[in-house]
Order: structure tokens, then C-alpha cells, then sequence
């Protein structure tokens, strides 16, 4: 069954804070929740009502095959279209599917911090 957008974003946002290291802020605008494992951006969570999104970091394989299976996932908004996915509610957009993309982009940019600055694994 696919999530509606608060229930999206509420997932989005469960998901991250159950990561080790992660914390989140609001730098741009009241309506942009971002989240950051060692400084570093993995997830943004729309606050817009109109605008019931979230955008996380992706490998560009991984963007693509699932911006051809699922018709509300488009390149990332206001990001590097390759590297970043925005998912929107629509058919197929399951609570565990927000929770795997959530995990991949926490992984994709912890991987890439220096181990001094990595998080304690989960």
C-alpha cells in the first residue's frame, strides 16, 4: 500500500533519526528539515503542505531504475540531478521503500566520510 505525503515524510524522518550520528537543522527555511551524518546532507524533508516530499542522495544506477519503476520519484530537486532523488506520494511509494532509500543515502555518505568522522556502525 503506498503512504501517503505526511506519512512519507514522517517515515523519512523516523528512519534517519534511528541512524547513529545523524542530526538535523533547518539552514535554508523553515520548511526544509535536513538531515547530515558527519556533516554531511543525506536526506531533506519538505514541511510544505503542498509539497509532501522528500529528496535523498542516490547512486545514479540506483536513481534511475527507480525513477522508471515508480512514476512520483523524479531527480532530485534543487541538487545534482545524478546523485540526488526527490520521492513524492503515488502508487508504489511504500513506507518500506522510504525506509531503504533513507538507509542508502545515510550509507552512500557515511561511506564516503573519513573513518575519523564515521559513526559508530549500526
Amino acid at each position: 500500500m503506498s503512504a501517503p505525503g505526511d506519512r512519507l515524510q514522517d517515515t523519512a524522518r523516523e528512519a534517519a533519526l534511528a541512524l547513529p550520528g545523524v542530526g538535523h537543522s533547518r539552514p535554508f527555511t523553515p520548511l526544509l528539515d535536513v538531515y547530515k551524518v558527519g556533516g554531511k546532507v543525506f536526506l531533506i524533508v519538505t514541511d510544505d503542505p503542498d509539497e509532501q516530499i522528500i529528496t535523498v542522495k542516490c547512486e545514479p544506477e540506483h536513481a534511475s531504475a527507480h525513477m522508471h519503476a515508480h512514476a512520483s520519484i523524479t531527480p532530485g530537486r534543487y541538487l545534482d540531478r545524478r546523485h540526488w532523488i526527490t520521492l513524492g506520494p503515488g502508487p508504489g511509494i511504500t513506507e518500506r521503500l522510504v525506509t531503504e532509500v533513507v538507509e542508502d543515502s545515510y550509507d552512500l555518505v557515511v561511506e564516503r566520510l573519513p573513518r575519523r568522522d564515521r559513526p559508530r556502525p549500526r
